[in-house]
Order: structure tokens, then sequence, then C-alpha cells
């Protein structure tokens, strides 16, 4: 769904507006969102969270206070109008009998005083009994009985929807298959949880993947959520994953009023799980009957919790009668009677051993931190990316320095600060390169950008990333040309640049490891088949800089021949769609080059397609001509690239986003934020797959 680069810069932008203490202006709704968005795409679906939740917290707050004061800027597609984002399509889809809302956090001893204040508020009374237990680090789950047995487990999706994972739930040998639920009269209930792995066991399954040569599981959190995803029911069992049920989100009985009065509180309800055999959180869940008791107890909680089988990141204090929780309700995002109390981030010193400089596919010199190995949540961290020079000036870092390095459940850790005021005399300062660490070529900084690059196309990292980028799925898809193989055929001077890829002297890979007759075939197939990728593919793959896959299809569909991109100027740019000043020069720049001609002239002796293969009269004057399209939800008749393909055919013009430059939203089944966005512009006409269908064949 995002681009290497996207995530950079989406993960970049987060760390700005976290930066930013001055107010922030309208225009920041819309990136606030973006990022968001993707935060919630790497927590929920890839299990790889690149904000810590502190940081996530803070982002959500500045959207919802710039909503607040300019209530006409929310949209129904804004973070801030559902509970969380994302559904991987692996398994079947079911619906929680109840949502499954997020739960609000808090940081310190103010945050519980401002909650209970608004708890009493809300719920008209002073008396209040709160339930205290551990938040586990691990995968919230959904689980439903029918009649005793266990018939279905969610993951828990975007709180309304998850996905039906009943197989693997099956594996976890904590969750009972059958409860006797006959005795509170209840025919089917809802309990969630949280799935988590013991600390033993995941230090004893990364220790026996080290014995293997596989690479360690990131953290016991994530190693949760990525094992309730894998397919192979059998794998999940070998895993040893476990689960701490912490509520009863519904059910409904025989005698509801009998039913009601056994179950009349959050502890209660939970006392009952666990006799009737459920792994509950029963013997760290403490009562209280005044705020002042409930923190003093998150304050010493914290101070064990390693001591704790399972990680936790913070306790959840909870209204423990339910007919008080009726009566204060909810928001759309979460309950007002529960809150989370969230322990500090993780954090640890280590020493800044050294910094080394990688170049990236455009040349992006980015300065990488080695500091000694140190464990941080879960984690051993010993490289970390400083992103560029003004990060090592402004944190004032010298080499030797005793650093404050933060994870925070974070994949992607940072440092904090150095403690300069345990400095010895003996630190270095960090000196950036004037020239590139690899072709010893000047590097260049223009006024807008932050970064150092080197602009030497040929430096042999350079070379190395680009090459890998032209192989890749999203651009010539040439199968078998990975990363692993692309390094190792430059090292042995197989390949040198992107037209060797198309020279290769296969008798001379034949005597190495791992490749035998098949795997040359296939990689010779594919490379074949590359050569009749689409123009767009080509294009993407030259890693021009700002040209992402939807441009690409706008530079391909506006030529007859790439060669027709030699003369444009970046004024003729500007009036294709979406592209601005930023990304014209850069295409002009591009094009200019000798040795990016030169490489396209050579790609063409070898028989790659460099001509836009749709026919030109017809995206010109076909019936579609100028129009553009986007498609969402599920289509009937055709995949999506074939019926964004069907449009083009036509003169169609195919876009990534609704905006007011949108002519049709084709809408196929299960239509989200796409269709509601599209709907409150008012401008876009919305067809049915039918009513375009009977476009595209008029």
């Amino acid at each position: 769904m995002y681009t290497k680069q996207q995530e950079l810069q989406y993960f970049e932008q987060g760390k700005r507006f976290l930066e930013n203490e001055s107010p922030l202006e309208t225009s920041d709704v819309e990136p606030l969102r973006t990022i968001i968005n993707y935060a919630d795409w790497k927590y929920y679906l890839q299990s790889e969270p690149v904000f810590s939740d502190y940081e996530y917290d803070l982002l959500f707050k500045k959207l919802l206070q710039l909503e607040t004061l300019h209530p006409e800027m929310i949209t129904t597609d804004s973070p801030t109008q559902r509970v969380a984002y994302g559904l991987s399509e692996r398994f079947n889809q079911a619906a929680h009998l109840v949502p499954m809302l997020s739960l609000d956090n808090t940081y310190n001893a103010q945050d519980l005083y401002d909650w209970d204040a608004r708890c009493k508020e809300f719920a008209g009374t002073n008396n209040i009994e709160y339930c205290v237990e551990p938040k586990y680090d691990g995968a919230s789950i959904s689980l439903v009985y029918e009649n005793g047995k266990l018939v279905r487990g969610v993951t828990r999706g975007d709180g309304i929807t998850g996905e039906d994972i009943t197989a693997n739930i099956r594996q976890i040998r904590s969750i009972p298959l059958s409860a006797n639920f006959d005795a509170e009269q209840i025919q089917q209930i809802e309990i969630r949880g949280e799935v988590v792995i013991h600390k033993d066991v995941f230090a004893a399954y990364n220790a026996q993947r080290a014995k293997e040569n596989l690479p360690p599981l990131a953290n016991p959190r994530n190693a949760a959520s990525g094992t309730l995803r894998i397919l192979n029911p059998e794998e999940v069992r070998k895993r040893k994953l476990s689960a701490i049920l912490y509520s009863i989100s519904y059910y409904t009985a025989t005698a509801p009023e009998q039913t009601a009065a056994k179950l009349d509180t959050h502890y209660n309800a939970i006392s009952r799980l666990y006799q009737l055999g459920f792994p509950t959180p029963h013997e760290e869940m403490k009562r209280f009957s005044a705020i002042e008791d409930v923190i003093a107890y998150c304050q010493t909680f914290e101070d064990r919790r390693d001591s704790l089988p399972y990680e936790v990141d913070g306790l959840v204090i909870k209204v423990n009668h339910f007919e008080l929780q009726e009566k204060m309700g909810m928001t759309s995002h979460h309950p007002r009677w529960a809150v989370a109390y969230k322990f500090k981030a993780r954090q640890a010193t280590a020493t800044l051993l050294q910094v080394v400089f990688q170049v990236g596919r455009t040349g992006t010199i980015t300065p990488v931190a080695k500091i000694t190995p140190t464990p941080i949540g879960g984690v051993m961290v010993s490289s970390i990316s400083l992103f560029n020079e003004d990060v090592i000036r402004e944190k004032d870092l010298m080499i030797g320095d005793t650093v404050l390095v933060e994870r925070a459940g974070d994949v992607i850790p940072y440092i904090v600060k150095s403690l300069n005021e345990l400095r010895k005399g003996t630190e270095a300062p960090i000196i950036f390169p004037t020239h590139c660490p690899d072709c010893e070529q000047p590097l260049e900084k223009t006024e807008d950008e932050a970064v150092w690059r080197c602009i030497n196309i040929s430096c042999p990292s350079q070379v190395i990333e680009r090459l890998i980028h032209f192989c890749s799925k999203d651009a010539m898809d040439i199968r078998g040309m990975g990363e692993a193989n692309v390094k190792k055929f430059y090292s042995l001077g197989i390949i040198k640049d992107i037209p060797s890829l198309f020279r290769i002297d296969w008798d001379s890979i034949k005597n190495l490891d791992g490749f035998g007759a098949k795997s040359i075939n296939n990689l010779q197939a594919a490379i074949t088949h590359s050569k009749q990728q689409p123009l767009h593919r080509l294009i993407f793959g030259l890693g021009i800089r700002h040209v992402g896959e939807t441009m690409a299809k706008t530079l391909a569909h506006s030529v007859t021949h790439i060669n027709e991109l030699f003369d444009r100027d970046a004024a003729q740019l500007m009036t294709l769609d979406d592209i601005g000043p930023k990304v014209a020069t850069s295409i002009v720049d591009f094009f200019s080059l000798s040795e990016n001609r030169l490489q396209l002239h050579e790609l063409k002796t070898l028989g790659i397609n460099l001509e836009n293969n749709l026919n030109i009269a017809a995206t010109t004057q076909g019936s579609l001509s100028g129009k553009t399209f986007l498609f969402t939800g599920t289509l009937q008749h055709y995949k999506r690239s074939e019926a964004e393909a069907k449009a083009e055919a036509k003169g169609g013009i195919i876009v990534g986003s609704v905006s007011s430059k949108l002519n049709y939203l084709v809408v196929g089944a299960e239509a989200g934020s796409k269709l509601e966005k599209a709907k409150k512009l008012g401008t876009v006409t919305i067809l049915t797959e039918e009513a375009f269908l009977k476009m595209i064949e008029a």
C-alpha cells in the first residue's frame, strides 16, 4: 500500500508534527490524517508500529483539536471518526457483536484526576468504585461462545469487523473450547481479550531461530499479532501463544435479570470467567473507591512490570459497576467509563560508537548511528537512523557520547538526546562527509532539502539500489532478482547497470550456490517477460525522484514513446495532472542527462518496450477521453487492474484519490471511505460496476 519512500516521508512528517509546539494551521489537517492512517496501517495490518503509543496519541489529539476548532473540516473518513483501520484480505471477515472500541490514554496523575472528575459528572455520583488491571501488550481478540461452545475467534480489525481466525484461536491451549455457561443461563456470549506470548517462550523461540540462522522476531506483541495471521494453524500451535481475557462485552440469557444480578460488576464478571476456566487477570485485579488509591497503585505497579511473565505497557482503570458504565456511555472512539494509564516509554542508555553514512537510490546520504547493542522493549538495538546532518547538530551528538535511546514499542528506535553532562573530554565530533563515502564524488545540498546527495548516477551504492528498485514487483517485476541476488551479481561483476540485466552471461552463474537449471530458467523467463512490461512500469522502475506509480502512469499516458519526454520542459509537464514545479524539475533533470538517454537507447536495442502500448487514437479520441476514474470496493466481473485497463483503453485516466478533479467513482461491494468522501464533495459521479460496464461497452 505504501512505498518505502512514502513510509519514510510520513514517518519524518510525523516526527516534525511531534516536535512542533506552535499552533497548527487548517492546512495541517490532511497531512495529519495521512500520517495517522499510515501509522494505523503499520500497527494493525503490518504489526510493525512506527510511532510509540504516546506519540500516536499526541498526533491523534492534535488532529482532534484542529477538527474541534474547525468542525467544517471534519470528514467521514477522518481517523477521528472511526476506531481504527486495517483488515487483512487473507481471512474471512466477521462482525463483532458489539463495537470493539479503543481506550483513551492517560500518562500522569493529573490526567487520572481529570478523568475521575469526568466520570463523576457523567455518572451523576461521587461514589464510584474502580477496578484496575494490567494492560497486556499483545494482539486484541474477540471470542464468541454459543451454548457453551467456542464458535468464533475474531481479530480487532477496524473495531466493527475483524478477521475470522477461529482455526488459529483453537491452537491456543489456554482458551477453553467449551465452558459451562449454563449456570448463568447464558446462551451466547462475547468475550474480549489479548493474545500474548510468555517472555520465556519468546526468548526460547528466538534462540531456536538463531540456531537455524533465521532472523529473530521483533518483540512479543508483534510476534503474537503476526502469528494470529499465519495461515497454517500448525505453525500457530508451535509458537505456544497464550491469552488473557479481560471483559464480557455482550451476552444473551434465558433469565436476563437473574444473570445480570450475578454479573453486576466487572470484577464479578472476570472472577466468574476465571472460575469457568478462562485465563484472566484475576491475580492482578484490584478495586479502589478513591482515585488517589488508583494513582498510588499505578505508580507502584510500574516499578514491578518487568517481574511479570508477560509484557505490559500500562494499566486499565474501569468503572466497576455495569449500571454506571451503561449510564456513562461512550464516544465514537472510546468508552467514557474506562481509561488506560500508560507507563513511561521504554528507554535505555547506550554508547554512540560510530556513525556510518549510507547512500540511497537517489543519492541521499543517511547517517546511521552504531551504538553498543542495547535491549529495549524486547529488541536488541544496535543501529539507529539519524536521518540527516541537521539531526546530528540539533541533538549535539558526538562519537563516544552516552545517548538516551527510546523505542516505546516502535520498530524504529531513535536517539532522544545526548547525555552531554557525562562527557569525559575524549568524545569526537561527527564529521559529515563532503564527498560520497562510496564513489568519492562531491556531495550537493539544495536549499529546500535537509539532505545531502551524491549526484553521480554511476555511484555503486546508487546503482545497486536502482537495480533493486528496477527489478521490484511494482516496477519491472523480475522475479528471482531480489535484493540478495542483485547484490551478489553486482559484486561478481555479472551486472553493472540496468541494461546489463538483459545481457547476463548465463554460463557464469551455473556454478553459483542456489542456481540450478530450474532457477536459471525461471530467472531467464522473468527477464524476458519484463521486456514487454507497460511503459509506466519502466518509467517507475527508472527511479526518477518524486515519480511514484501513479505519476509514472500519468507520464506514460501523455506520450507514444518515452523519447518524447526528452524535449518536455517544466511548463509542459505541469499541464499534466498532479505535477507541480518540484516534480516537473526532477523529470526534466532526469531526461536531460546524456547518461540516462544513452541507457534508454541501450534498453531499446535490447528489446525493452519504450512505447505506450495503448491505442493513442483511442486514448485521445475515445469515448472516455480525459475523464478521470477511481475504483473502490470489490468488483464482481473484473479485477480492479483489469477494470482500470478497460477505462484507459477508452481514454480514461486513473487517479489515486478522491478530489475535485475526479469525474467518476466506480463502486464495488463493501466500498468504504472513498465513497463517503465522494458523496460529501458532491461533484463526483458515482457509478455501480454495471453502469461502468455499460459505459465502456457503449
